[in-house]
C-alpha cells in the first residue's frame, strides 16, 4: 500500500517516477551503473539535478554508460568511480576514494549477478562469487560509507528480487559448499541482501545513527522490453521476441528503476520499508510487503553475522554495541 500524501485534504499518492523532486545540491553513488536498473537510475537521479557517482568494474563501459546520460542530460553533474563488488579490495579502495568528501546523501546498492555461473566459483576472498559480488561486497560497502551517510542524514537501498517471494529459500549455507544450482545461488543471494538490508536498518536505529536502510525490487525487468541505448542497451531481435511474449507481466529496466530511486530519494520514505511495483512486476513504484524470510529476524542476525565475518567488516558506531543474536 502506498503512503498516503494530502493534497486539498484528499488521501492519495502523487509520486510522479517521471517528474521527480529538485535533487540539485545532492550526492548518491550508484552501483552497476554501466547497463540496466543501474544506468536507469543513474539517469533518472541526474535528470532531477543530482550528483551522481556512477560504479562499475568495467571502466570502458562506465564511460560509454556515461556519455549515454550525457547525450540525453547534457548538464548532468556525474562522475565514474572503478568498483567491483565481488573484490573487496576493490571495495575498501572505492570507499577510501568517496567518504573523504562531504556527505552523501544515499547509495543504491544494484550491481549483481543475474545469470549465475553454471558451476560453483570462488572469488580471491575465498566466497562463493554470486553472494560475494551480490551481497557481502554491498555490505562492506555500506560499513565504509556509513559516517558520510551519517554526515548527511541519508540512505541506503538494498536491491532485492520478486524471487524471494516465489522461492524463499532461507540461505542456511550462504556460500553454497553443497548443493549448487545457479538459480538458488542467485535467489539465496537476493534472500541474503534484502535480510541485511532490513537488519541494517534495527541495527542502525538501535544505535541512534541517523541513517535509514530500505529494500526496493524492480518486478520483473526485462531487457527485451528496454529502449535502445547506444553504449549501454542493445537487446538483440530474440530478446525483442522474447520480451514482447511476456509483455503482460514484464516491464522495461527504465520502469524497473522507479522502485528504488523512489526508496532512495522520496522525502517520506522511512527505513524499514520495502518498495516496488504496483502489480508486483510492473506498474509504478509502491510499498509492498516484504517476502516472510527477508524480514525475519532470526535470518537477519545470521546473515549479518555471516557477512561481518565474511567480510572482516563491523561497521562504524555499532562496534560495541552487539545485538544478541535471536
Amino acid at each position: 500500500m502506498a503512503p498516503e500524501r494530502r493534497v486539498e485534504g484528499v488521501a492519495r499518492d502523487d509520486w510522479d517516477p517521471d517528474d521527480l523532486p529538485d535533487l540539485s545540491g545532492r550526492r548518491y553513488l550508484v552501483t552497476g551503473s554501466n547497463t540496466g536498473l543501474g544506468f536507469f537510475s543513474c539517469l533518472q537521479l541526474a535528470g532531477a539535478g543530482a550528483h551522481v557517482i556512477m560504479t562499475a568494474r568495467n571502466p570502458s563501459k562506465l564511460s560509454r554508460a556515461r556519455a549515454a546520460i550525457l547525450a540525453q542530460v547534457p548538464d548532468a553533474d556525474l562522475e565514474t568511480l572503478a568498483l567491483d563488488t565481488s573484490n573487496l579490495g576493490s571495495v575498501r579502495a572505492a570507499a577510501a576514494t568517496v567518504r573523504g568528501r562531504v556527505g552523501l546523501h544515499g547509495v543504491m546498492f544494484n550491481a549483481g549477478m543475474v545469470h549465475p555461473p553454471k558451476t560453483r566459483e570462488v572469488t580471491r576472498d575465498g566466497h562463493e562469487l554470486v553472494i560475494a559480488t551480490n551481497a557481502l561486497g554491498h555490505y562492506a560497502l555500506a560499513g565504509a560509507l556509513l559516517p558520510a551517510l551519517a554526515a548527511a542524514r541519508g540512505r541506503m537501498v538494498w536491491l532485492g528480487s520478486v524471487a524471494t517471494k516465489l522461492f524463499p529459500w532461507d540461505p542456511v549455507d550462504p556460500d553454497l559448499v553443497e548443493n549448487y544450482t545457479p538459480w538458488r545461488a542467485y535467489v539465496q543471494s537476493k534472500v541474503a541482501t534484502s535480510a541485511i538490508g532490513f537488519e541494517a536498518d534495527r541495527r542502525l536505529r538501535a544505535a541512534s545513527v541517523p541513517v535509514a536502510s530500505l529494500v526496493a525490487h524492480p518486478g520483473y525487468s526485462l531487457g527485451g522490453r528496454t529502449r535502445r541505448i547506444a553504449g549501454v542497451s542493445a537487446p538483440t531481435r530474440r530478446k525483442r521476441f522474447v520480451g514482447g511474449l511476456q509483455a503482460a507481466v514484464s516491464q522495461s529496466k527504465e520502469r524497473g528503476a522507479w522502485a528504488p530511486v523512489r526508496a532512495l530519494v522520496d522525502p517520506e520514505a522511512e527505513g524499514g520499508q520495502y518498495w516496488g511495483p504496483a502489480h508486483t512486476y510492473t506498474g509504478s513504484p509502491v510499498l509492498v510487503r516484504a517476502p516472510r524470510v527477508t524480514i525475519d529476524p532470526d535470518v537477519g542476525a545470521r546473515m549479518w553475522h555471516y557477512a561481518e565475518h565474511a567480510t572482516r567488516a563491523e561497521w562504524p558506531y555499532l562496534k560495541g554495541r552487539r545485538l544478541r543474536l535471536r
